[in-house]
């Protein structure tokens, strides 16, 4: 059987004395086995990572950017294979791995700007003589722990600025789906990155905390759930790291009554059932002010399930495929099967949908009457499972919200500008959508949520990843007259 290997310094590497299965979640059976890397082999990756760093951080802007220019043509280029790739082992439909890998390129794109985001300041005759500048430089090897959902689309975000910055980094990515990497970490190299710059390295809890634990990583960038993200946020700053630790979501859309229920309708499909709901901007609660409008949206939103395609991600006509294993759809299974006893009613229950085979399928489902309190509303289900709560007013949805633990994306559904400028004001929320379900920035912005669903104080990708994977020195010259040197012990003033 086919063993993924470790990625190091430009070749493969790894003894594979302990491995783990890697799944077609569309079968059920395993395809592949991922070498679980040791201590020693993720201190080689860092090392490799270390001896690259002297000679990337004095390479050109110019040659940095056309690396970048390069690696998008070959994303570009070979977008149908790098998608079969993710739907192989993580299970989505090919053209959501395709639009994946469109979002990823944004990141490469806004990367290869890396001359004018590296830009200092310069300030002239600050005092008599004295001028100002400052500049952005890399913080050196970079950790980057990425999730299963998105196998090339976070490694991107995370990899293509930290390099750009002219960082060296070591990539963790899930074990359950570790193709996708390989095949970036390869293509960056064909596209002219030096061997050592991007290292690959598969596994574990041990490969994180060697990472975590390493003096020679001075940065850590995640993206998981909650717990895990908080863990990681807490083990590597105690290291004197910085950190990016970005958690899971609960994600709410408020539809007001003056909303198009039918184009709302239309959303709340779209985005709670998209990639079998395992995204973390997914919808996965549909907030509805007033009865009137509960009422219709279940009704709307219960008419368009019965039409969803779901299979394989390779057929052309499925809408959603697999979850990611075995041990995750049932656990989905069981918030649906619970949730009537917790007061909720089950309108759809996707759990009694039967499908051939023994791939990891599981119907859409639709729970109405839901409330805090219920787990059904307070986890992080990471499935197709649409929770409707009924408010009666505007201030209700806010406060609903606005109490979660969560704060990752949320979004409202109105034809009144006056409303969703409020809404846009009053929300504690990072990322906001007005009629926009799923409102991930474009890569020019910035990613992240607040609360409980980020730990450190960057988002991810875009400006603030630039402050993220540089540190800022200023220096201050001053070109004296000989004679007019002389001894002070006074504190520097500027006059």
């Amino acid at each position: 059987m086919t063993v993924i290997h470790h990625h190091i310094a430009g070749t493969a590497r790894g003894e594979a004395a302990r491995t783990g299965d890697v799944f077609d979640p569309a079968t059920g059976r395993v395809q592949a086995q991922v070498a679980f890397a040791s201590t020693a082999e993720v201190e080689e990756a860092i090392a490799a990572a270390k001896a690259a760093l002297p000679g990337w951080r004095a390479t050109s802007l110019i040659k940095r950017a056309d690396v970048f220019f390069r690696l998008r043509h070959l994303l570009v280029e070979r977008t149908d294979e790098l998608a079969a790739i993710i739907t192989a082992e993580h299970g989505k439909v090919l053209s959501d791995a395709k639009g994946e890998i469109s979002r990823g390129i944004e990141n490469v794109e806004f990367a290869a700007g890396l001359v004018h985001l590296l830009k200092g300041e310069h300030a002239e005759q600050v005092s008599r003589g004295v001028d100002v500048h400052s500049v952005k430089q890399p913080v050196g090897v970079v950790a980057a722990i990425t999730p299963f959902n998105f196998p090339v689309m976070v490694p991107l975000w995370m990899t293509a600025s930290a390099i750009a910055c002219g960082n060296t980094v070591v990539l963790k990515p899930s074990e359950k789906d570790p193709s996708a990497a390989i095949f970036l970490a390869k293509l960056y190299e064909e596209a002219g990155l030096p061997a050592g710059v991007l290292n690959v390295v598969h596994g574990d809890k041990v490969a994180v905390d060697a990472l975590l634990d390493s003096p020679d990583v001075r940065a850590v960038s995640f993206v998981g759930s909650t717990p895990i993200a908080k863990s990681i946020y807490s083990r590597a700053a105690e290291n004197g790291k910085r950190v990016q630790a970005l958690g899971g979501a609960k994600n709410h859309m408020v539809v007001m009554p003056d909303a198009d229920l039918d184009s709302a309708a239309d959303a709340a499909v779209s985005a709670a059932y998209g990639s079998a709901g395992e995204r973390c901007m997914a919808v996965s609660v549909l907030v509805a002010v007033g009865d009137e409008v509960a009422d219709a949206l279940v009704e709307k939103v219960a008419s368009r399930i019965e039409g969803l395609k779901i299979g394989p991600g390779t057929d052309a006509a499925s809408e959603m495929g697999p979850l990611i294993t075995r041990e995750h759809r049932d656990k989905v299974a069981s918030y649906v099967t619970g949730a009537a006893g917790e007061g909720a009613e089950v309108v759809v229950d996707g759990t009694t949908q039967q499908f051939d085979g023994d791939g990891f399928f599981i119907g859409v489902s639709l729970v109405d009457q839901v409330a805090p309190g219920m787990k059904v509303y307070d986890d992080e289900i990471f499935g197709p499972v649409l929770s409707v709560v009924r408010v009666k007013t505007y201030d209700e949805a806010v406060e609903l919200i606005n109490s979660s633990p969560f704060a990752n994306g949320t979004a409202v559904f109105t034809r009144d500008g006056g409303t969703a400028r409020q809404f846009e004001f009053d929300i504690e929320v990072g990322m906001v959508g007005v009629n926009v379900p799923i409102p991930v920035p474009v890569g020019a912005f910035s990613f992240g949520g607040w609360r409980n669903s980020l730990f450190g104080d960057s988002h991810i990708y875009g400006p603030e990843s630039i402050h993220f994977y540089t540190r800022s020195k200023v220096v201050t010259t001053r070109w004296p007259d000989p004679s007019e040197s002389q001894i002070s012990l006074g504190f520097p003033s500027n006059h």
